[in-house]
């Protein structure tokens, strides 16, 4: 079983790594991985040898804790919203604290009976507003590992442990010729500042899984259920099962997925499909969870409820997309596992360093470069780089029809330097459509009815779309006296004791058809076109001649061209026949095709162009092309809301516009941008920010970096890498 759970009490990319490592040494847990942006941990896990409970206590037992409780999403923001809050108010309370030391400090530094006012406030700051990182630090260091919060809590503990002693005893120092200084002030604005940049990173961190708030937004909270007696009652949508009836009225989100009983209306699916057209539906028609009634009232039967939905199903993936880890995150990972033990071994060494070449008198300088050292390293910022650009990321692509599957499809589909297209149900619209019509005499309500009739009897591909054209027309269903289907030719039938035929052109001539040379000369041009043409007539009159293809989507010109202008090499594969296959690649200008291609052949098409260097994509409809998307670098579906094939491919296309592939490795190249952006500044950050803070700069330039700046610093470039990652949901692609 495949879970996304809610992870609660993490205070920094170390806590993530530690859940993590807990779950992953589990028995009977195959996958675990833990996303610190967005605060959840992904499990694959068998139940026969573990479950959820177990789980949950594993990881309390290293100081965190699980919501595992089905449908609680409710309960989790409101769990999120208060932690929110409380931070807010511990940093407001820190600083109204930490404000006053600090004027004391810069003001009135050599006055010694201030000590005990800059004590008095200092207290509240750490064990009041600041005692989560020590209850933090504690818990870690018991477990054997440390994190952040060890970090800040040593350096905080030992500015004000050291201050502590001076304000008690300053002859100690006095009595040896030094002048006893203390600290408080950076012990009180480390945890201000620190405190400051968890509020801005928790803030900035929900702005970056606002797309899921908006997919889960669109499920309604209650539904109206039709009882026996015909009154409705109002009930939650999680107390619906399959088969109830919901009336659903005008302005009303659908709550489940369903069939249309009775009624009728207009359905916006756009935020399903992006299809901004409101679509007619009647009885028999299918609903999405999700999406907005317009005008009528109806009556649907609930088919999918819960986490069946399509909506359900979306969200679900967009979840596991965002909480799974891209390959470069690795790199980062494994710095981070090492980050906090070598930062404490370079304070350390900075300590002695400084008391090896000054000697005691230097004893304030050594304490203060250790703290600063302890207090300015930030493997927050490492470990933050690539999940808020990753999460950013996905949600922007769900936002516009693009859901992709993980990590690993969106970074790496901007390596993408060949793509690979079927044509049916990709560039084509799938279905076959009468695209043109010939009436050689009297168009009549009889023709148009007669067609219907018989074709809805016949079971041929191209009759339901003959069958679907004249229906719109307003033909008629006719009770037929006889009804016969001719392999390979096309049907005969009896009405009012005439036979009539439809069929092919071969049936044609043997009914002893002519036609006039305009009339064939229209009928060649559209065989060269590749259109499949059927006739209707009675003995060796033609009524109707009719020219079916499955046309090319307005969007699939424009899309080429995108594909082309992204530095993408276009191939086209199709189990059609040579001339339908040229026809519809001259359309759309593809000079690499090829046709009558079996699903074995499409996948060793994909593995010969890999084999040539080539990193491949291939889009599909995610079925007949299973095996080729299998093959695929980077495996693309196409789909239509209730059409997502979510299981097979990297990256799905909702609303089948062949241009979201452009746009999905145009994101994918801004994404991947912004993850070495980020990536880049946190080493760097980490790289000169250390040294620094030690004290290098001091014996060239005096300089000496005070352990509040020193949090400043740290606090800003986590926050600073997830604005940087925020830039993404407004960036023009």
């Amino acid at each position: 079983i495949k879970k996304v759970i809610p992870v609660l009490d993490m205070s920094c990319v170390m806590c993530a790594a530690n859940v993590e490592n807990t779950v992953r040494n589990l028995t009977g847990v195959s996958e675990a991985s833990v996303n610190f942006a967005s605060n959840t941990l992904t499990v694959v896990y068998d139940p026969q040898k573990i479950n959820l409970r177990q789980i949950r206590e594993a990881v309390q037992s290293s100081g965190y804790d699980l919501v595992i409780e089905d449908g609680d999403a409710d309960a989790v923001e409101n769990i999120r919203r208060k932690h929110y809050l409380s931070m807010r108010n511990k940093t407001i309370g820190a600083w109204a604290c930490a404000l006053p030391v600090m004027i004391i400090s810069m003001f009135f530094m050599h006055n010694r009976q201030l000590d005990w006012i800059m004590l008095l406030f200092t207290v509240p700051v750490l064990f009041l507003f600041g005692r989560s990182f020590f209850i933090s630090g504690w818990k870690a260091m018991r477990s054997g590992v440390a994190n952040m919060d060890t970090l800040v809590a040593m350096s905080t503990s030992i500015a004000f442990l050291f201050s502590l002693f001076n304000t008690f005893f300053p002859q100690f120092w006095l009595e040896r010729g030094i002048v006893p200084h203390v600290y408080y002030e950076a012990a009180a604005m480390i945890i201000a500042f620190v405190l400051t940049g968890k509020l801005l990173e928790e803030r900035a961190k929900n702005n970056t899984s606002s797309a899921i708030k908006g997919l889960m937004g669109l499920q309604p909270k209650t539904a109206a259920l039709v009882q026996e007696d015909g009154t409705e009652k109002e009930i939650s949508v999680s107390e619906l099962t399959v088969g109830d009836s919901v009336r659903v009225h005008p302005g009303e989100k659908i709550p489940v997925d369903g069939i249309v009983a009775s009624g009728e209306s207009y359905v916006d699916e756009s935020m399903i499909s992006g299809e901004p057209l409101p679509i007619y539906k009647a009885a028999g028609d299918k609903v999405l969870a999700g999406t907005i009634n317009q005008k009528g009232t109806f009556v649907l039967l609930a088919k999918e409820v819960g986490a069946s939905t399509v909506l359900a199903q979306i969200v679900r993936m967009v979840q596991e997309a965002q909480g799974s880890k891209a390959p470069v995150q690795r790199m980062a990972d494994r710095i981070s596992a090492y980050f906090v033990p070598t930062v404490m071994a370079i304070a350390l060494l900075t300590f002695v360093v400084w008391l090896s070449f000054g000697g005691t008198a230097y004893f304030s300088y050594a304490l203060l470069a250790s703290v600063s050292v302890l207090v300015i390293a930030c493997p927050c910022a490492l470990g933050l780089a690539t999940p808020t650009a990753l999460m950013v990321g996905i949600g922007r692509g769900a936002e516009n029809q693009v859901l992709i599957k993980d990590a690993f499809a969106l970074e790496n589909m901007c390596k993408v330097d060949a793509v690979v297209l079927d044509k049916t149900g990709t560039l084509t619209e799938g279905s076959p459509r009468v695209v043109r019509i010939l009436w050689p005499g009297e168009e009549q309500e009889l023709y148009r009815s007669l067609l219907f009739s018989a074709e809805s009897r016949s079971e041929h591909p191209l009759a339901s779309a003959i069958a679907l054209f004249m229906k719109d027309k307003g033909a008629k269903n006719l009770e037929l006296d006889s009804f016969e289907s001719m392999t390979g030719k096309g049907v005969r039938f009896t009405f009012n004791q005439n036979i009539w035929w439809i069929g092919s052109q071969t049936l044609a001539v043997e009914e002893g058809v002519t036609m006039s040379p305009e009339e064939s000369s229209r009928i060649s041009g559209w065989q060269e076109e590749g259109y499949s043409v059927v006739f209707f007539g009675r003995e060796a009159t033609v009524y109707a001649v009719l020219a079916i293809a499955d046309p090319v989507k307005e969007s699939s010109v424009d899309a080429v061209s995108m594909l082309r202008n992204e530095g993408m090499e276009v191939y086209m594969l199709t189990g059609d026949g040579k001339k339908n296959a040229s026809v519809v690649a001259a359309q759309l200008g593809i000079t690499h095709f090829e046709a009558e291609v079996l699903p074995g052949e499409k996948e060793a098409f994909v593995n010969r162009l890999q084999k040539s260097g080539k990193i491949v994509a291939m889009v599909g409809d995610g079925i007949n092309d299973s095996q080729a998307l299998a093959r695929a670098d980077v495996s693309i579906a196409m789909g239509k809301g209730t059409d997502i094939a979510m299981d097979v491919a990297m990256i799905t296309i909702m609303n089948s516009d062949l241009r979201r592939v452009a746009f999905a490795r145009k994101l994918s190249k801004r994404t991947v941008r912004l993850i070495r952006q980020n990536l880049f500044w946190a080493f760097i950050y980490n790289v000169i920010g250390i040294p620094v803070a030690a004290g290098v700069l001091y014996p060239v330039y005096g300089l000496l970096l005070n352990p509040m700046w020193a949090s400043a610093a740290m606090a800003f470039s986590s926050v600073s890498v997830v604005l940087n990652s925020l830039r993404l949901k407004w960036m023009k692609l």
